[in-house]
């Protein structure tokens, strides 16, 4: 009988608590597979009572699979060399205005500035701050912040380096200090897929985004609270770190009445490392798991409990012809469930475990290290 094998790149498995999976704004988006959700944390920081936050910054192996490549502490009295400002109005808000006056550094942190400003005719200007000169594709970024109080809203997100969207908005306040969304950008036409949460913005948050080929994770204080994992909806262009202050005063809402300010105690971004290894063979035409898909499995829970990753993949590929595409959506989900198992025999339950057919981009393939992707077929 013909059989065909899969793939499994096993990258940094994420650890998830409670998860939400993150919901259309407006337009509805493909059905897309619902993950495993356990408990974990992901970076938080390392407790250090010198630090404005109380945390110091996530050390170089904070999450597995992931390379730490820069953390940028704020210390001095200007942002770093690859760091700029935001000026001008914001796009798509004739009533707001930004100044690189209002963006400062000093006693360990950057911050993003709200007041109304004599030079601008009296009217609410803002701080916006990006780490410009580093674009990535796919990685983990992770922001210590809090905000002083109600007015502006405050975006932490990923931007484009040319085009748009995509866009990913891993904490935006819309000018509370009671909750925060996220929200991704995706296609021409700027359909979202977006999720909400309850927070105390005033107090110190570790906020951030866990980007890979196959899924978008948005963590808070080490624990994931949303995710994307639909292929059409996953970006994968070079994008860059903004954090920012913003007025929405011309649309009521989002409008100071008081001076604000958004605090930034360390900013830390991990590199995306993929390490693959091969799952198979699969029967012609079948999802069965049978034992040479059994024996590849077992080897494989083995490996993502010892390596303790984070965030798992199960990429399902079809035989050629009709119906390809089903037939590895099958295989994935079998094999992801059989994953599953495996992992609680082992004692590990630390996973997030998203099954989905192979992508039709070559580029979406490749998965990050201790990330879990396999590749079935």
């Amino acid at each position: 009988m013909e059989r065909r094998r899969l793939s499994l790149c096993a990258l940094a498995l994420a650890l998830l608590a409670p998860l939400a999976l993150a919901a259309p704004a407006g337009a509805s988006s493909p059905a897309r597979p619902r993950p495993m959700v356990v408990g974990a944390p992901f970076p938080v920081g390392v407790a250090d009572a010198a630090e404005p936050s109380g945390m110091a910054p996530p050390g170089p192996s904070a999450l597995p699979g992931f390379t730490q490549r820069s953390v940028t502490d704020f210390t001095g009295t200007s942002l770093p060399g690859n760091w700029g400002t935001f000026a001008d109005p914001a796009a798509g808000d004739p009533g707001s205005q930004w100044s690189p006056t209002h963006v400062t550094v000093g006693g360990g942190v950057l911050s993003l500035n709200a007041w109304r400003d004599p030079a601008y005719a009296d009217q609410w200007v803002t701080g916006g701050a990006c780490d410009c000169a580093d674009p990535h594709t796919y990685g983990a970024f992770f922001v210590r912040s809090r905000e002083t109080g109600p007015g502006p809203t405050v975006v932490e997100l990923l931007w484009p380096t040319s085009g748009w969207p995509p866009e990913i908005d891993f904490n935006e306040t819309n000018g509370s200090t009671t909750f925060s969304f996220a929200t991704l950008h995706w296609a021409s036409q700027d359909l979202q897929t977006q999720v909400r949460r309850a927070v105390d913005l005033t107090q110190w948050h570790t906020w951030g985004v866990v980007w890979t080929p196959t899924s978008v994770v948005y963590t808070l204080d080490g624990r994931p609270w949303g995710v994307v994992n639909a292929p059409g909806e996953v970006p994968h262009v070079p994008l860059t770190l903004h954090i920012q202050q913003q007025t929405w005063c011309s649309q009521g809402y989002a409008c100071p009445t008081s001076d604000q300010s958004t605090l930034v105690d360390w900013v830390a971004y991990y590199a995306y490392t993929p390490r693959v290894a091969t799952i198979g063979p699969f029967a012609a035409g079948s999802a069965a798991i049978d034992a040479p898909v059994r024996r590849a499995l077992d080897a494989a829970a083995l490996a993502i409990a010892r390596h303790r990753d984070p965030v798992v993949s199960v990429v399902g590929s079809g035989d050629p012809g009709p119906g390809g595409s089903t037939l590895g959506r099958r295989r994935a989900q079998s094999a992801r469930a059989y994953l599953l198992a495996r992992l609680a025999a082992l004692g590990d339950r630390s996973v997030l475990v998203a099954a989905l057919p192979e992508p039709a981009s070559s580029a979406a393939r490749g998965l990050s290290a201790r990330v879990v992707s396999l590749t079935v077929g």
